[in-house]
């Protein structure tokens, strides 16, 4: 009998750990036919002024269009439709006037929002609080020299022009995915088909102080539901991005109900090396939203001028380091990673790994406190049936 229920209790954790693989590395997942066209509908050599990129991510009954533009400050604009047939349609005689970009049939739109990198902010942190202000003359991306995007499997590049700096560049790179996974590289943010990343970076910048700190001017962008609101989410888990433990969605919903219609989602964390390590994290913070102006936002946007004709705005600052930190003049590098999509942003969770090791974690007290009530109730029982003496 003993043996029998310690077999049985043994083989819990066992049975636990092999549900959880099949669940985690054996489900099957929503995948999206993902093609990238440059300059869509245009016929002639590259326009001047800057590159237009149209990304199309079909799944069996939709499509997601992300448009990303050099053109005024960069952005990325971001259409989910209903149809698996649905176009982008530029009418290049007239671009960036209202109405000259539309995705047809405009009834399959079911969410449009786009996401703009307007400003980039340098202050003196001469007492290394970390409290903005000395700000410097803003770098206003709109004014950039940006070079031609460079297309690279899934993702795509495109940096300031060498004249644009003395030294160094600032470089933005889209990654768009046909499948759920992971980042290669710290933050490691879990990514969807329907959603894609984009990762900003600094490099060899010249600084315009001895302790220079930056900060990153974020506008988004919609029709009638931008991004409103921060969400900030905490976790117990830091094994993908050692020593965060929160993570932050900037969301759209309609009439403040809890349905998402899209979002953009980052962990409070930069980096100062390229190839980072532990010691090269540093914090992030982000300011409350507030209302911006449509009229400025789609004067500064190619695509967004295009695009909307009365786009409602919606602006957040974005600091790096507290303080403490090194500052940026420490290795004149600074990254940092969104991810931008649709429906509910994607929910963190714990490895096959992790849960395997909290199974055996777990299931091993259980069955030794198991084996133990047997053993008691057995030896008992046994004890009780020698002692008796019958009378006769």
């Amino acid at each position: 009998m003993a043996s029998a229920v310690g077999s049985r209790g043994g083989a819990a954790p066992l049975i636990l750990i092999f549900c959880v693989f099949r669940l985690f590395i054996g489900a099957e997942t929503f995948n999206r036919q993902v093609t990238f066209e440059m300059n869509p509908g245009s016929h002639s050599t590259p326009p001047s002024d800057g590159d237009l990129l149209h990304v199309r991510a079909v799944g069996d009954n939709d499509t997601l269009h992300y448009l990303l533009s050099s053109q005024g400050a960069p952005t990325l604009l971001l259409v989910h439709t209903d149809s698996p047939n649905s176009t982008v349609q530029v009418n290049w005689t007239q671009f960036p006037a209202h109405s000259s970009l539309k995705v047809e049939p405009e009834s399959s739109i079911l969410y449009s929002g786009g996401v703009v990198f307007s400003r980039l902010l340098e202050y003196d942190d001469v007492n290394d609080t970390a409290k903005p202000s000395d700000f410097f003359p803003p770098y206003e991306l709109q004014n950039f020299n940006w070079s031609r995007i460079q297309l690279f499997n899934l993702t795509a590049l495109l940096c300031s022009a060498s004249t644009t700096f003395t030294n160094g560049s600032l470089c933005l790179q889209l990654s768009v995915f046909d499948s759920e996974g992971r980042g290669v590289t710290w933050p490691r943010l879990l990514h969807s088909a329907n959603s894609s990343q984009l990762e900003l970076w600094l490099n060899g910048v010249s600084p315009r102080a001895a302790r220079s700190r930056f900060l990153l001017e974020l506008k988004a962008v919609g029709g009638a539901y931008p991004l409103s609101r921060v969400e900030v989410h905490q976790s117990i888990d830091d094994e993908f991005t050692p020593s965060i433990f929160k993570v932050s969605q900037w969301v759209s919903s309609q009439n403040s109900s809890s349905d998402v219609l899209g979002f953009a989602q980052w962990k409070p964390v930069a980096y100062r090396q390229r190839n980072p390590v532990l010691e090269d994290a540093t914090p992030c913070r982000h300011s409350e939203p507030q209302p911006q102006s449509g009229e400025v936002t789609a004067n500064s946007s190619a695509l967004i001028h295009a695009f909307y004709s009365e786009p409602k705005v919606v602006g957040l600052n974005m600091s790096f380091g507290l303080a403490g930190e090194p500052f940026y003049n420490n290795t004149k590098f600074l990254s940092w990673t969104l991810l931008v999509g649709v429906g509910s942003p994607p929910v963190d969770f714990f490895s096959p790994l992790v849960i395997s090791i909290m199974a055996v974690g777990l299931g091993t007290p259980i069955f030794l406190l198991l084996l133990g009530g047997v053993y008691v109730c057995v030896r008992k029982r046994t004890t009780s049936t020698t002692a008796y003496e019958p009378i006769n």
